[in-house]
């Protein structure tokens, strides 16, 4: 998918001012890790993660979109009357109904002719929700829109926590499936999109691929659909290494696809950031791709 007139026109973020550390959790999962005599720094050596940011344990994701999608704005200097789509892209939403792009809606002060929905598709709400926009600005059916989400991670990480020391039955090998829930960071982040006529950034939206290896889709699954509002307590099952190795697959994949797509060779790149943030997942994708990790973010 190209794009002839898509501009990302700015960026807004907020995070968590609440640090918490792979050590942290560590001491929290004492009695797990006397059972299992697992030795202390495990958890950061596996996964190469220091710490990860918890917001406060009240806090609503629409409340935290609110602010991004206003430092957005703000920073694209944007008139609100020409925003035509509001995407709020997340996993974590405030309540089943009404979308929680509805309340960030209204906090914005968006016109009543703005389209709005959410969009939960794991990691991928954002950028689907950007390309969504996108093809909606380059038919023309919009001039501008923006793309909004807000990840909670206290209510998996605390509930893992639970779990895992409650669980007398677990092996060293039962447990590697709740490793990847304790990786888990919060934060939050908006995008405005607009037309090359309204832009002061000439910054283009050029191209676009994606991949579906569905086949995989049981490697990382969660419990029942919960939301924020109602005390969530989710838990997640993952196949770690069988994950990591089928993503790396799909991200080569997808990574020709996109070359092919935008009409660039590898040397025409000049950043990468890479979604992977485990220290061996990130390595191993960024080799299977022929990265220079220097140029990533």
């Amino acid at each position: 998918m190209r794009f002839e007139s898509v501009c990302i026109e700015a960026l807004g973020y907020s995070l968590p001012s609440e640090v918490v550390t792979s050590e942290q959790l560590e001491q929290r999962l004492a009695p797990l890790y006397r059972r299992l005599r697992l030795p202390e720094g495990r958890l950061e050596l596996m996964t190469g993660i220091r710490e990860r940011r918890f917001w406060p344990v009240s806090t609503l994701p629409s409340s935290q979109s609110v602010v991004s999608g206003e430092r957005a704005i703000d920073a694209s200097g944007s008139d609100r009357h020409h925003i035509g789509a509001l995407i709020h892209g997340s996993v974590c939403r405030d309540h089943l109904e009404p979308a929680t792009a509805a309340r960030v809606h209204h906090e914005l002060g968006l016109p009543a002719e703005c389209l709005i929905y959410d969009v939960s598709n794991a990691c991928l709400g954002l950028l689907n929700g950007m390309l969504q926009v996108a093809n909606m600005i380059e038919l023309g059916q919009i001039r501008a829109g923006i793309v909004v989400g807000t990840e909670d991670s206290r209510h998996l990480v605390e509930a893992t926590i639970e779990s895992l020391n409650a669980d007398e039955s677990l092996t060293r090998e039962t447990v590697k499936p709740s490793v990847a829930s304790l990786t888990i960071g919060s934060g939050s982040c908006a995008v405005v999109l607009c037309d090359a006529e309204l832009s002061r950034t000439n910054n283009r939206l050029t191209a676009a691929a994606w991949r579906a290896h569905t086949e995989h889709h049981r490697l990382c699954h969660s419990g029942a659909d919960e939301a924020v509002a109602d005390g969530m307590r989710p838990l997640m099952d993952t196949d770690s290494e069988q994950l990591m190795l089928e993503g790396i697959r799909t991200g080569a994949a997808t990574y020709a696809t996109f070359l092919a797509e935008a009409g660039w060779m590898p040397d025409d790149i000049d950043k990468t950031f890479c979604h992977q943030v485990g220290l061996a997942h990130r390595k191993r994708m960024l080799e299977s791709l022929a990265i220079d990790p220097a140029i990533d973010f």
